[in-house]
């Protein structure tokens, strides 16, 4: 699964046992080379960053971290009472390790939450945020300032998730025989309708490397007497995305702002102002039953409270440019791999 040119390796640190990815040219002298740090979103692993990583202009280290519990790095329980927390404090003790300094940090999805929250607690050089989870967490918030739609966060968290879905993760399965089998949801969700990639095994193969489990993989849920019936739990994947649980939006207030570059697609069907991975979205559309309406239980705008918190950030003094991709969905480095090369090698100055 890996391509010519990476290299794989597991690195002992003091909070896991972390898989990374190397590029092999970086060698030897790469130790003393700025390092661009890939951070791969949830589902997925850092097999998904391998071409960009090729991509990259000499002169720099390119890393890129299997998170606890994806690819090949240790499998340990998650707690989402921390946000995003555990992934980044695990990012840092993989810096530490190998010696990176000051990195640059290139985040997807979930990822990107995990660079943000890794900029709030080191410092960073740049960071570069694609289609990255709301600064206010996923569902369960209204406006641009993210405001909670019920104390407990309703409809969000593990309990959202399709049950044949985690199944067929846990099954490993590599079909397209159903709408929910992990290859048929990357088709669906993580690219744009109709878009081909010769590599789409070695995806799948990185969403299946995926731990299924409570503290995991989705996580564990809890009953809710608001719409529609459950709430997140104290653990897992999911639950570390949940607004009681996240909020990044103090990037605003960092006293040193790094240069941020956001690249995201217009047809995203995971990450957007009209998600379909959004139970009160789904509800409106009545794909999901007993919606309680838009005052009660509205659409998270997700891009536009990652654009107001960006545009926050740039007034506060930060540097921020945002690339939006026409016809573009969940993956522009698979996608759009030139527009997004553009955009990293820009920040970075390559």
């Amino acid at each position: 699964m890996l391509f010519d040119g990476i290299t794989s390796r597991r690195v002992p640190t003091a909070r896991y046992d972390a898989q990374i990815l190397e590029r092999a040219s970086d060698s030897p002298g790469a130790a003393d080379a700025p390092a661009v740090v890939f951070v791969h979103g949830n589902v997925s692993s850092s097999l998904f960053w391998q071409q960009a990583m090729l991509d990259l202009p000499p002169g720099f280290r390119a890393v890129a971290v299997d998170l606890r519990g994806f690819g090949g790095s240790e499998v340990l329980p998650v707690d989402a009472r921390r946000g995003l927390s555990d992934y980044s404090d695990d990012l840092a003790a993989v810096v530490e390790t190998l010696g990176l300094g000051v990195p640059h940090l290139v985040g997807w999805s979930m990822g990107g939450g995990v660079v943000l929250q890794y900029a709030l607690d080191h410092p960073v050089l740049s960071m570069t945020l694609q289609a990255p989870v709301s600064p206010y967490g996923f569902g369960g918030t209204a406006g641009l300032d993210g405001r909670r739609l019920t104390e407990d966060d309703a409809g969000t968290g593990a309990g959202g998730v399709n049950p044949d879905f985690v199944a067929r993760l846990k099954a490993k399965d590599t079909s397209a025989d159903a709408p929910t089998s992990p290859r048929s949801v990357y088709r669906a969700a993580y690219v744009h309708p109709g878009f081909e990639s010769p590599h789409e095994d070695v995806w799948v193969a990185s969403m299946l490397t995926t731990a299924i489990g409570d503290g995991n993989y989705p996580g564990t849920s809890a009953a809710s007497s608001s719409w529609p019936g459950f709430a997140p739990g104290d653990s897992g994947v999911l639950n570390s995305m949940s607004p009681g649980h996240l909020d990044l939006s103090g990037i605003v207030d960092l006293p040193d702002k790094p240069p941020v570059v956001w690249i995201h697609g217009d047809a995203d069907a995971i990450v957007s102002d009209a998600s379909m991975a959004d139970l009160n979205y789904l509800g409106q559309l009545g794909v999901v039953p007993g919606w309680p309406g838009e005052e009660m239980a509205p659409p998270q705008p997700m891009v536009a409270q990652t654009r107001h918190v960006l545009e926050a950030y740039r007034a506060a003094g930060g540097a921020v440019t945002e690339v939006e991709l026409p016809g573009c969905g969940h993956s522009p480095h698979l996608e759009f791999p030139e527009a997004f090369n553009e955009a990293l090698h820009g920040l970075l100055g390559g």
